[in-house]
């Protein structure tokens, strides 16, 4: 990626974490189950995403010597992520400061960015195996939340909760439909040329 493709991912990413962080962005944000995890949390992961992007190259050449093939980094992307699905984690964001400061420092840092940094170098074998986790997870808590008769998020009504496992379910169907069309008409990218143009960076 070009230096000044970076540098301006990186300011983007500064300027969507500080406008997430905003008060009545943040509020109106987590007014519902549904928008924290699905538009506030990957929100705040795009922005680590781009900040990453825009990181030194040496410091990127440090990190990379315990990420091998990107293994390391989309293993703790993806137990952090799994974290901020939770009832609890999700309610306990809203109920205290040091857990909500907690999000918006790992859901950029410990999701956004080892992605970033981590799917260009991986293979095909190790992207499949997280999507599939991601699928399976998806349809795991989506199923969960549809179908529990109490609430599982004190802070969050029973309606809400259950559109999130509605919309969840349909997630994870669109991805299954993606992954098939990409597996039987489109075009399967195995990383390899990734790793290249990561090398050469």
């Amino acid at each position: 990626m070009k230096r000044g493709v970076s540098s301006h991912l990186c300011s983007a990413g500064a300027i969507l974490w500080a406008v997430l962080a905003a008060p009545p962005v943040r509020h109106a944000l987590e007014a519902t189950m549904t928008l924290q995890m699905l538009v506030q949390i990957p929100l705040l992961a795009l922005a680590g995403g781009w900040l990453a992007l825009g990181m030194p190259v040496r410091l990127g050449r440090a990190l990379a010597r315990w990420n091998e093939g990107g293994i390391s980094g989309l293993l703790l992307a993806s137990l952090c992520g799994v974290v901020w699905m939770l009832p609890l984690a999700m309610d306990a964001a809203l109920d205290s400061s040091q857990v909500a400061l907690a999000k918006f420092l790992s859901a950029p840092l410990l999701v956004g960015a080892p992605i970033a940094l981590s799917w260009p170098r991986a293979g095909f074998v190790v992207r499949g195996v997280v999507l599939l986790e991601l699928i399976a997870t998806t349809f795991r808590l989506g199923w969960l939340y549809l179908i529990s008769p109490v609430r599982l998020c004190s802070n969050y009504l029973l309606d809400d909760q259950q559109l999130l496992g509605k919309l969840l379910l349909t997630a994870g169907f669109l991805m299954v439909l993606i992954l098939v069309w990409k597996l039987m008409w489109g075009h399967i990218n195995t990383g390899h040329a990734d790793r290249q143009a990561t090398h050469r960076a």
